[in-house]
């Protein structure tokens, strides 16, 4: 695809990769729904295979999820920490892994972990010395992440994914992207292309 010098220079140098969960890493629910459990946890073609590429390139990967289902009683904590758990065992059953995971377990209001908010970002700088922003890139498919990549200071990818679970806002949120991709194997193989 095509984009500004500045957004490519910054592309070719990313060391840590943000990823969102729902619509990313794994299929969306329609609107208004939550994945509550492992079953209904299901991943996206080629998700696996793009993660192992970031893992072989030496890039970090490190998950960001709203989850106000938690908020909401429809799940708890323990069933992300579960769904994120067999999703790691099936990552590295494949030669992959997550490094960490990060999820706000909050409603709208009342915190800083809630993307766009920074929070989640700011932790991830205290478990990893050596997170910058500028080297750094938010991959996502709401306003939200796009939003929250541009509150840090990271490149914005929006993955414009499937149509008809897109939340509202993904119009503005394409406009806003740094960088724009179809899926996170279409983002994988451009970074790792622009390194070369």
């Amino acid at each position: 695809m095509d984009f500004s010098n500045s957004s490519a220079s910054r592309f070719a140098h990313i060391r840590t990769c943000f990823l969102d969960r729902d619509g990313v890493l794994n299929r969306k629910m329609p609107e208004g729904k939550y994945v509550t459990r492992w079953s209904e946890f299901e991943v996206l073609p080629g998700v696996v295979e793009a993660i192992r590429r970031l893992n072989e390139a030496g890039i970090r990967v490190i998950v960001v999820s709203n989850q106000r289902g938690i908020a909401r009683g429809l799940y708890t904590v323990q069933d992300v920490e579960e769904i994120h758990s067999r999703f790691h065992d099936l990552l590295m059953a494949h030669g992959a892994h997550i490094d960490r995971f990060y999820f706000c377990p909050h409603d709208q209001t009342g915190c800083d972990c809630r993307k766009p908010r920074p929070g989640m970002f700011h932790q991830a700088q205290r478990d990893f010395a050596n997170i910058d922003a500028a080297t750094s890139a938010m991959v996502g498919d709401s306003l939200s992440d796009i939003e929250f990549a541009r509150n840090t200071g990271m490149l914005g990818i929006f993955i414009n994914g499937d149509n008809r679970h897109q939340k509202p806002g993904s119009e503005q949120a394409a406009l806003l992207a740094d960088l724009q991709f179809h899926s996170l194997t279409e983002a994988v193989a451009a970074l790792l292309r622009s390194r070369q």
